[in-house]
């Protein structure tokens, strides 16, 4: 039995089936991506354990081996349901503690275990600050949720209160936790556990980006570490799971290398979502993570050489994301200049024409993202950011929120560091350099009415400045995507009638906004 039937399950369910396995899969949602690649599917809200429980136990006596989950935060479910059906599995407290940041930071600190120091503030007091016992920044996310939900930053009292109040309304028990705010380069790692035996499956760079928020914009495997250093990251985790109690099955870490040492942001007992264990593991060095937690699901894994983990060779994996200003999705076009490359391995879209989009707050509302896999690391990375680059979303004319994203809170006292959401070259316009960038804007003229022939009038200081968008693209790069997506040549002309406004909006929406500016032009 498999619990969701989503994207991110879907390797471990076509896995099973590829070792003669029959697969229940259960999911809330009958529509779910992968619901049809069940043998059987029952449709049963994963918050749902004791439903699952008894579905277990009346599969038990038609054969029913092994229960599990692959990138959900539902495995408190799998361990119930195991724990009630005699199946294979962890104790429920366990899996509680890997679930409840609450209980998980308690039994590192109880271990000592390196992790933040910590307060845990439930619905009744978010009305006012919580008096900390440690020092801001503060990171603020809820107890019980994943994919980065309700997780931000807070730099003094007034952002923390604002930060718990969003943190609580992702939390299905109502409480939030406010943690240290940990520096540093952050990794994830995942394991299967067996017979108290941990087998890391592998240990990648994350990639974090858009402060307060904590926004993955893709991740490397395996991670760029001399190997000394990444030892002491995976033995700090693998005492964390043993803190947990976690004795069988799938364990997935996240952990920062702080100026103080390694330190473990959270642990859960499953695999990991994101694309990792079913994809940027398996394409860098042939394991598949998957299949050695199904055996461990079913009682048959061999500690001792664990099927399905043996490296079958060195290769790199990358996985980058792609995002879009706020709006609905007109058109998604690929440029030819990304097509047939030759080491992008997946392309996933959770963005769609006629779709709502946003800037991203959490994991879960980027409009896709792209893997790849090469023989190096510098192959691997530039094969999925080029295909990123290539990837455009050009937006509906005459939208509320993608006009309120362009055209408010631009005044000059708002910084481009604390503007939210941040622009598209905003990001690398602080300082000096950004002041030059808005003073030569505000001498470039203003657009002409009723133009004859669109031409963009020059602006050398920002076509000579190197900035570059989200996800790396260049100025130049930007202005081939506007003419891309509007079929307009859009020629360089000092006579051009597309002047001061275009310019902000590119620089503010990056290509999208100025497609955006062109498109709403009659």
């Amino acid at each position: 039995m498999i619990l969701g039937a989503g994207i991110m399950q879907g390797p471990a369910i076509r896995t099973a089936r590829g070792m003669n396995l029959e697969t229940v899969v259960v999911d809330g949602n009958k529509d779910a991506p992968c619901a049809g690649e069940a043998d059987i599917f029952e449709q049963i809200d994963l918050k749902d354990k004791d439903r699952i429980a008894e579905l277990a136990l009346k599969l038990k006596k038609e054969g029913l081996s092994g229960i599990m989950t692959a990138g959900t935060d539902f495995s408190a479910t799998v361990a119930w349901a195991a724990e009630k059906a005699g199946l294979p599995g962890i104790p429920y407290e366990a899996a509680l503690n890997a679930s409840d940041k609450g209980r998980m930071r308690r039994c590192f600190k109880k271990a000592g275990i390196p992790s933040p120091d910590f307060l845990v503030i439930d619905q009744i007091e978010r009305t006012k600050a919580p008096e900390l016992p440690f020092s801001y920044p503060v990171v603020i996310k809820p107890v019980d949720n994943m994919g980065g939900r309700g997780c931000k930053r807070a730099n003094n009292e007034t952002e923390l209160r604002v930060a718990v109040s969003e943190a609580l309304k992702f939390s299905r028990s109502g409480r939030a936790i406010v943690e240290e705010y940990m520096d540093g380069p952050e990794y994830s790692v995942d394991a299967i556990v067996y017979d108290g035996k941990i087998t890391i499956c592998g240990l990648a760079d994350r990639h974090i980006y858009f402060p307060p928020y904590f926004i993955e914009m893709g991740h490397t495997m395996p991670a760029e570490l001399n190997g000394e250093t990444a030892d002491i990251l995976l033995e700090t985790f693998k005492n964390g799971v043993r803190s947990l109690g976690l004795t069988l099955g799938a364990a997935k870490g996240d952990i920062k290398l702080t100026s103080k040492g390694p330190m473990i942001g959270e642990i859960a007992a499953r695999l990991s979502g994101g694309y990792m264990s079913g994809w940027t593991y398996p394409y860098s060095s042939g394991a598949d993570p998957a299949k050695a937690a199904i055996l461990a699901a079913l009682g048959r894994l061999d500690p001792q050489n664990p099927q399905g983990l043996q490296r079958k060779w060195n290769m790199v994996s990358a996985e980058r994301a792609f995002i879009s200003i706020p709006g609905t999705v007109r058109a998604i076009k690929i440029m030819k200049s990304a097509e047939n490359n030759k080491y992008v391995k997946n392309i996933f879209f959770r963005a769609r024409e006629g779709e709502r989009v946003y800037f991203p707050e959490n994991n879960v509302s980027k409009c896709g993202n792209v893997i790849s896999a090469a023989p190096c690391r510098e192959e691997a990375v530039k094969a999925a950011e080029d295909f990123v680059r290539g990837i455009l979303i050009r937006l509906t004319p005459r939208d509320a929120g993608t006009d309120n994203f362009l055209y408010t809170d631009t005044a000059p006292e708002n910084s481009p560091e604390t503007r939210w959401p941040p622009g598209a070259f905003d990001t690398t316009m602080s300082g000096t350099f950004g002041n030059e960038i808005r003073g030569a804007l505000k001498k470039l003229p203003s657009r002409k009415p009723n133009p004859q022939k669109a031409g963009i009038v020059p602006f050398p200081e920002m076509l000579e400045s190197g900035a570059v968008d989200y996800v790396g693209r260049g100025v130049t790069e930007s202005l081939d995507a506007v003419r891309t997506l509007t079929g307009l040549e859009l020629p360089l002309d000092r006579e051009g009638t597309l002047g001061r406004e275009f310019w902000a909006a590119l620089i503010r929406g990056g290509y999208q906004g100025a497609a955006y500016l062109l498109d709403n032009l009659e």
